[in-house]
């Protein structure tokens, strides 16, 4: 049997009883299935270690464990902390464009938006981004035009669309 089939099996086999295990442990159905889902995303990452497991659904059940546990102790430290972080200053104020922005950065991916928003929004230099990421300098300088490039034309069909919007008023 494939290890690929072995992880649908125990998928199939497991997943409900793991989920109602963990909810019971945490008390919440949606920690719980994430912490199920992460055993299997590691189950994918470590397949031999799952392959030779003597008992694989013991193997799942531990990793889940783990997650819960680890989730446990970073909340722990964060209530803990949690009063000594100052709190939100003002509100952030979000007008339509910035919704616009923050939407057409998501179509981005993931590495060019980073360099985009350190660059524009947290005004790092090349350098500075370069060295935060631990890239070369020349990879920092060109993401930020494709990146522009890229938002430029989103950017431009969403004011494209307003400009349709304001012409199909009724004017009067």
């Amino acid at each position: 049997m494939q290890r690929r089939d072995l992880i649908e099996e125990l998928y199939d086999a497991s997943y409900g009883r793991l989920v109602v295990q963990m909810l019971a442990l945490c008390g919440s159905q949606a920690e719980a299935e994430d912490a199920v889902q992460e055993a299997f995303v590691e189950a994918l990452r470590h397949r031999d270690r799952l392959a030779h497991a003597d008992r694989p659904e013991a193997w799942l059940r531990t990793v889940a464990l783990n997650r819960l546990r680890n989730r446990w102790r970073h909340a722990k430290v964060a209530r803990r902390l949690l009063a000594q972080v100052p709190g939100p200053r003002a509100a952030l104020g979000m007008t339509p464009d910035h919704v616009a922005l923050v939407a057409a950065l998501q179509q981005l991916d993931h590495a060019t938006r980073e360099i985009v928003v350190l660059h524009h929004l947290a005004d790092l230099q090349v350098q500075e981004i370069a060295d935060q990421l631990g890239l070369p300098a020349g990879t920092v300088k060109s993401r930020p035009a494709r990146g522009r490039a890229h938002l430029a034309g989103l950017l431009d069909d969403r004011a494209d669309d307003k400009q349709c919007d304001r012409e199909a008023e009724p004017h009067g």
